[in-house]
């Protein structure tokens, strides 16, 4: 059995634990945090949301393509 290095065996009465949600203050804790999310710009969000539609449509259209395909060669062999 290997022992931890000196500078994990810190305990834990020298370390503060930080505060539990369950505390009562989940609401300011979870406000707290929400001050720290970088937030996007208006142009950001909407270029990249136009991205992750036109990114969804050509992969929807790619799956139809296949599938269209498969169906028409079933259709071939096992008429």
């Amino acid at each position: 059995m290997t022992t931890p290095p000196s500078e994990d065996t810190t305990t834990a009465s020298t370390t503060s634990e930080p505060e539990s949600p369950r505390s009562g203050n989940f609401l300011a804790a979870t406000f707290d945090e929400l001050k720290l999310v970088v937030w996007p710009s208006r142009q950001q969000l909407f270029s990249e949301s136009i991205a992750v539609i036109l990114m969804v449509s050509l992969s929807a259209a790619a799956i139809a393509a296949v599938s269209r395909f498969f169906t028409w060669g079933s259709t071939q062999i096992f008429r």
